[in-house]
């Protein structure tokens, strides 16, 4: 049996392709203007890397910020149920899911069955997810392949008061101008990141094991940040993208029709 999940993010567009839940293909491009062309786009994509045509697919499943505007699926999933299917497929004693996207963070936590008992949802503030991690990129003039590692280390400790992303920015602008190591710029900002998110994740009182999923997942330094932060081991998903872990939680729902 052959399903997919489509992700419909507000950055990024993800999807995923299983057969009797392994994972074909996969495939993650950057968001289109227009949603449905993203949909599109990046369902072509991963059918093109698994070798198939879309009628081999007999169940599509939906999600994601855009999800109302694919026009292709089978049924509609919510972003927090896809999320815990996903990381529980790849770690059955899975009990905290942190997910950093580009533009929200969700905190999930899950019961021994991989069902969701609880929730934190933020897509009110960019602070603590992948959109502030592009703007601080941006005033140090860095990509955001760059900063993981270039901020993974510290010579200097320097803070970061403010967790507001244009406060935040005057910060980082100020320690620039005092020649400050963007190394250490970065770590501070790291570090103010996790703590935010960890603040969230103790709203709903955090139990072991720890998983991290999305695109934020990817960098190191935030990663050994939160873990710092939370004081605890936190895994992540190994021999996949994190990123896509959304749209896998979908397909494996896709399998569930």
């Amino acid at each position: 049996m052959i399903t997919a999940g489509c992700d419909l993010g507000s950055t990024t567009a993800k999807a995923v392709i299983i057969e009797n839940k392994s994972i074909l293909a996969s495939a993650v491009i950057p968001a289109r203007l227009d949603p449905i062309v993203s949909a599109e786009d990046v369902m072509a994509l991963c059918l093109k890397n698994a070798g198939l045509s879309r009628d081999r697919i007999k169940a599509i499943v939906g999600t994601g910020y855009g999800q109302q505007q694919i026009p292709f699926v089978s049924r509609l999933e919510s972003e927090i149920v896809c999320h815990a299917r996903g990381a529980f497929f790849h770690h059955p004693t899975a009990r905290t899911i942190i997910d950093i996207g580009g533009q929200d963070s969700k905190v999930i936590k899950l019961d021994s069955n991989g069902k969701v008992v609880q929730y934190s949802y933020n897509d009110k503030c960019a602070a603590g997810t992948g959109r502030f991690l592009e703007i601080m990129a941006d005033s140090l003039n860095l990509s955001l392949e760059e900063i993981g590692s270039v901020g993974n280390t510290c010579k200097e400790r320097l803070n970061i008061s403010n967790q507001c992303v244009i406060f935040a920015e005057t910060e980082v602008v100020s320690l620039v101008n005092e020649e400050k190591d963007p190394g250490d710029i970065l770590n501070a900002l790291f570090r103010a990141m996790a703590n935010r998110v960890c603040s969230q994740a103790r709203s709903l009182t955090i139990e072991n094991d720890v998983v991290m999923t999305g695109g934020v997942a990817k960098n190191i330094g935030v990663f050994n940040a939160l873990c710092q932060s939370m004081g605890t081991a936190i895994k992540t998903i190994t021999d996949l993208d994190p990123q896509i872990n959304g749209a896998l939680g979908a397909a494996l729902l896709a399998q569930e029709a």
